[in-house]
């Protein structure tokens, strides 16, 4: 397909305080995600507890319960994260939305500093702009250090949906830049409980897989059974040891957008501190009061699915008529937990 892709002539630059601000409160919001995963996806305390509601979790469809216990509680699940970041007038940032299942923005990223240097050499040249690079090479590091069996050289694949996919420029200019093979769920296949690449030259064991492809795809044995897109069988090599999959399988339950409305809890609950960068303020309308303020601040407020992101796009109610309003209370009425 067409790549429809703007780039601004001049980026959009961050000092070196700033910066270094973003990425700690950021890496503490990535901290948290991976905790709130291992629970939701282990022991599931904080549903005990009350600390999340289990609507939110066992009552969504993002959930994934063959992936219940899949992990063993000292691995992470995630292992790269990216966020939708907004600035307000006072300079503040606030986080728009979590991208946990298989976030795009690195390629692009590395993508554009190279059409910078290219476009305005000389500028670049002289500007003390922070280096790409090193961080490709810690991701890569990072990413072959989850390899379950001890190697110098273990054996990563960049696992695709497929040329058809909106982002497949960018999983193969990453495949291009790390030196990883870029692979469709075809290309692979599961034996004696282990991964395998098929080549010309025989099967090559797999250690690790950098997922593209969103979860409920991975397996059709074990989630979707009409996907083709996945492995038949990952999900019984990931239990049994011997592939890790980045990021984790089943991730994609804390995008749903209700889960904001709880974050600044769970990080006093769970990090012992509050959030270093907020997300836009939300009402999960499950709540009786949360749904009540909702109703009566509608014109001023947007709305999403509180689970399911595909169920559809942000309503505004400051674009809606006044009886689109009232459809719209009467909706959330008969559907709040939505």
């Amino acid at each position: 397909p067409q790549l429809d892709w703007s780039m601004d002539v001049i980026p959009f630059l961050l000092d070196g305080a700033e910066q270094a601000s973003l990425a700690e409160a950021l890496s503490q919001r990535f901290h948290l995600l991976d905790l709130i995963l291992g629970d939701c996806y282990g022991p599931q305390l904080l549903m005990e507890g009350g600390k999340i509601p289990a609507e939110l979790v066992v009552g969504n469809p993002m959930f994934l319960p063959p992936c219940h216990g899949l992990l063993p509680g000292n691995f992470h699940h995630l292992h790269f994260y990216s966020a939708d970041l907004a600035r307000a007038a006072d300079g503040s940032w606030w986080v728009l939305s979590d991208r946990l299942e298989a976030p795009s923005g690195m390629g692009y990223a590395l993508e554009n500093r190279q059409l910078s240097h290219r476009v305005m050499p000389d500028l670049m040249r002289t500007s003390p702009v922070r280096a790409l690079q090193p961080f490709v090479a810690q991701f890569c590091e990072t990413v072959e250090r989850l390899s379950p069996h001890t190697s110098e050289n273990p054996h990563v694949v960049l696992l695709t949906p497929g040329p058809a996919t909106e982002t497949y420029f960018e999983h193969s200019s990453l495949a291009r830049m790390m030196g990883y093979p870029l692979v469709e769920g075809a290309d692979l296949t599961v034996r004696d409980s282990r991964v395998y690449l098929k080549t010309i030259s025989g099967m090559q064991k797999v250690d690790v897989i950098l997922r593209r492809l969103d979860s409920e795809w991975c397996d059709a044995l074990e989630l979707r059974s009409d996907s083709l897109l996945g492995i038949p069988g990952l999900l019984h090599a990931v239990r049994s040891g011997n592939v890790a999959v980045a990021n984790g399988l089943g991730c994609g339950l804390l995008q749903s957008p209700a889960f904001s409305a709880y974050l600044p809890g769970l990080s006093r609950v769970l990090l012992g501190e509050e959030l270093k960068i907020p997300s836009v303020a939300t009402w999960w309308c499950g709540q009786e009061g949360a749904l009540e303020y909702v109703i009566e601040h509608l014109p001023e407020l947007a709305i999403k699915p509180a689970k399911d992101r595909r169920r559809g796009g942000v309503v505004f109610g400051k674009s809606l008529s006044k009886g689109q309003l009232e459809r719209w209370r009467r909706k959330l009425r008969a559907e709040p937990q939505d």
